[in-house]
């Protein structure tokens, strides 16, 4: 809660009637009971909603009611509505009252006392801006006072989505919350200083009715393991329904025989999930499927588990490392995203974040003693994660994974000195920033004493980590894909720069779902990450010692599998070699590999194109685009445009690829297909069915708009370095070279257009690589390898890091 005091609670103590002013002060001229009036009024006033509940995603018309507290407003003041800045709530706009999402703010006289004068503002101006308050109540509706003033008593009505035009209202924010509050505040002098307006509007935003069906847990597994996979319902946004009715039926399959039905019992209260532990643990790979019975609005489930003596660990585990509560500026309760993260993400692994500078000692002890309640060897491993937030000037952002289950040494040494970058935060007194350790050399010295029950992992964020910065016994794994985006040049870079860093993934999580869970819409819009772990057993010890020596893969929220192994070595060991060193690699998926690659100092130096190996369609083509603008926080590429097909048939068209509803692909014309999507670093496409494709010509047009901060988010906010493209070629030139590609700029955005197959891809696709002698500029030769499936599901493999020796004499 805030912790800023109401003034009215001091005036309160010496409230006088009106009979014992007159005593005190004799003959004077006042409005007739409006000393009191005012006296019983709280200072800074009262805001009052429509409702106190909302389904994650739906429409509505939310109306804020601002009475007018005894301090009045000035000419000239300002009044706030804010909210937390991750909430993906549709952006407001002022110039369409059609349209949707219209914000508006309306003026209401109070009644006046005798002898009172009205007030005299002539109207209110209402705008929208993202930045417009402190974290984490940034996002802020600003209504200014035009020409007068207002007295206590009158009202500010703000109307979010108004309706009274006709517009449909405006997109709630597409996760479920508890308690997800505004936070009002006024600036009474016109002075720009502003004080909290006493009580937040409080909505609970729940999940909506069943969509969908998931099914998660391990994809690789030997034989006679025993395993648990977990199924749960899902609304059209990914939220975890509560209290769905009806018995799921699950069935798995073994080389096309099925091995396995029963119907199975959704929890009835609480999250509608439940875990299936019977499943047949036989060599083969396991298909499951999950329906419901009845419900042809609920989509399937399935998921692939392989069963094979040839696994590298008993069982595969997943893990997220990187999950924020509401004590920082994530949602919902530690407790609450471990448990999410054990029964519907179906995790092995978690680790509870809290940004240094703004988590309170109090919020971070509960935090790490829910890690220790939760934590159970053989069941769930969990670690309390300390997040140093330092510019990107001063190294960016860095994890610091506590992997000893001991009290960590945060937020102070047992010198009694914090760890913190630095404190400042809502809560704290005073406005100075009290600086703790920054640089992150500084970060550095306050673990270095003990690496081994350490890991340090940077990653981009808010504040994007520069590699100009590197320990090499602290950092060891790099995070490269989360829910801010896919970084997959960042491990390229690191790699060149001859860091010995493995792969990572995690959800940096601030909506409740971490383990994969599907994004929202705006700041965090992929799928959150997770990291594939290699090892022996599931406990602390055994964990953090395969963390920290990088037997570890990267994988973009999906139950994908990448493993790597040179004889006795695998991913993340360092080894010499003298001669050829043979890679054998190994992907696991569930929707079909597109293409496989490896990559060393240099760049790619071996790809596999799986549509080219099964032969390309005569008809079907894959128009792609993807990247970011920047490789900073706000660096989505928000894409609006056309693929034109002339002297050709469009037969059939399906967008893939697509993380949310508001991204989609529709027919735009007999020869044109519409779309407008988001990427991340990620990239979309719409696979096209063409007829006399040898002889069309393919065109593909449109805009690249960015980041709308402040003003009308209908008008966009083009790109500067390309606000617009246009690229067109002839179906021969496609037919010709297989693949062609057109980079605009930016961080990694392209165009491409493509021949795929007609054939199935494998969900299994193995094989072995030759790397001959010859190390790099820094005295070894790191290996990766990477994978990407049909709907853009990655997986990056921690490198190997090979120092080639010539044979002896």
């Amino acid at each position: 809660m805030n912790k800023l005091t109401d003034p009215t609670k001091t005036a309160e103590q010496g409230r006088l009637s009106e009979k014992d002013l007159r005593g005190r002060l004799g003959h004077y001229v006042a409005p007739q009971g409006l000393y009191e009036l005012n006296k019983a009024r709280p200072f800074a006033g009262r805001v009052t909603c429509n409702l106190d509940k909302l389904v994650a995603g739906s429409w509505s018309e939310v109306v804020l009611d601002y009475e007018v507290g005894a301090s009045g407003i000035a000419d000239g003041a300002w009044f706030k509505a804010t909210f937390k800045f991750y909430s993906d709530w549709a952006l407001f706009q002022t110039v369409d009252p059609h349209g949707a999402n219209y914000l508006s703010a309306d003026y209401q006289a109070g009644p006046l006392a005798k002898g009172q004068s009205p007030a005299t503002v002539q109207s209110l101006k209402v705008r929208f801006d993202q930045k417009g308050h402190e974290r984490p109540f940034q996002k802020a509706v600003i209504v200014d006072t035009v020409d007068g003033y207002l007295n206590a008593g009158d009202h500010i009505i703000i109307r979010l989505g108004d309706r009274r035009m006709g517009g449909p209202g405006t997109r709630v924010q597409t996760f479920v919350e508890d308690k997800f509050r505004f936070r009002c505040y006024v600036d009474p002098l016109g002075t720009s200083r502003f004080v909290a307006v006493p009580g937040d509007i409080v909505i609970d935003i729940v999940s909506g009715a069943p969509a969908s069906l998931a099914l998660v847990g391990p994809r690789l597994v030997r034989p006679k393991t025993p395993f648990t996979l977990r199924v749960n319902a899902h609304d059209r946004w990914g939220n975890a329904c509560v209290e769905a009715v009806g018995p799921v039926e699950v069935a798995a399959a073994l080389g096309g025989k099925e091995v396995y039905r029963k119907a199975v019992e959704l929890n009835p209260k609480g999250w509608a999930t439940a875990g299936i532990a019977d499943l047949p643990v036989e060599p083969g790979e396991l298909a499951v499927s999950a329906r419901l019975p009845g419900a042809l609005d609920v989509a399937d489930a399935s998921h692939y588990v392989t069963i094979d003596d040839g696994a590298p660990c008993p069982r595969v585990f997943y893990g997220d490392l990187h999950i924020h509560a509401h004590d920082t500026v994530g949602t919902n309760s530690p407790a609450y995203n471990t448990a999410y993260g054990r029964d519907i993400a179906g995790l092995d692994v978690v680790g509870y974040t809290a940004n240094d500078f703004q988590i309170t000692d109090a919020n971070w002890e509960l935090g790490v003693k829910t890690m220790d309640e939760f934590h159970k060897d053989g069941q769930l491993v969990c670690y309390p994660v300390q997040e140093w937030c330092g510019s990107s000037t001063a190294g960016g952002d860095h994890n610091v994974v506590f992997l000893h289950g001991r009290k960590p040494e945060f937020p102070y040494n047992a010198k009694g000195e914090h760890n913190r970058t630095f404190t400042w935060n809502e809560d704290m007194k005073g406005t100075a920033v009290n600086l703790g350790r920054w640089p992150i050399e500084e970060l550095w010295l306050a673990y270095c004493h003990d690496p081994e029950n350490h890991l340090i992992m940077p990653h981009v964020g808010g504040r994007r980590y520069i590699p100009d910065w590197h320990h090499p016994e602290l950092e060891r794994l790099i995070e490269i894909t989360s829910s801010w985006g896919h970084f997959g040049w960042l491990y390229q870079d690191v790699i060149e720069r001859g860091y010995k860093l493995g792969a990572s993934a995690s959800g940096d999580e601030h909506r409740g779902r971490p383990g994969g869970g599907l994004p929202g819409t705006q700041v965090f819009g992929t799928k959150g990450g997770i990291t594939g772990i290699i090892a022996d057993k599931l406990d602390r010890a055994t964990i953090g010692r395969a963390l920290r020596a990088r037997h570890t893969f990267a994988a973009t929220g999906e139950r994908l599998v990448g493993l790597t192994r040179c004889g006795k070595h695998q991913q993340g060991d360092e080894f010499r070699s003298t001669g050829s060193a043979e890679i054998e690699y190994r992907f696991l998926g569930n929707t079909g590999w597109d293409e496989i690659a490896a990559y060393d100092h240099t760049g790619c130096l071996w790809r596999r194109d799986l549509h080219r190996e099964l032969g390309y369609s005569g008809r079907r083509i894959r128009v792609r685009w993807g990247g970011a603008r920047i490789p900073d926080r706000y660096r989505w590429a928000e894409w609006r445009g056309t693929i034109s097909v002339v002297n050709g048939t469009i037969n059939a068209f399906a967008g893939n690829g697509f993380e949310h509803l508001e991204e989609s692909v529709w027919r735009a014309g007999p020869t044109e297909i519409g779309f407008r999507t988001d990427t991340y670093g990620d990239a979309d496409c719409a696979v096209i069915d063409v007829d006399n494709l040898a002889r069309c010509r393919i065109r593909i047009a449109g805009r690249i708009d960015a980041y709308v901060k402040v003003g009308n988010p209908l008008e966009g906010n083009p790109f500067v370095h390309c606000p617009t493209f246009a690229w067109e070629i002839s179906g021969a030139e496609l037919l010709e070279s297989g693949a062609l590609r057109r980079d605009l700029g930016g961080t990694e955005l392209f165009l491409a257009v493509e021949r795929v197959t007609d054939a199935a891809l494998p969900r299994e696709v193995s094989g072995s690589l030759e790397i001959r002698p010859g190390n790099g500029p820094h005295g070894f030769r790191p290996v990766y390898f990477y994978g990407r499936q049909m709907d853009d599901a990655k997986v990056w493999t921690s490198a190997m890091f090979i120092e080639f020796r010539p044979p002896a004499p």
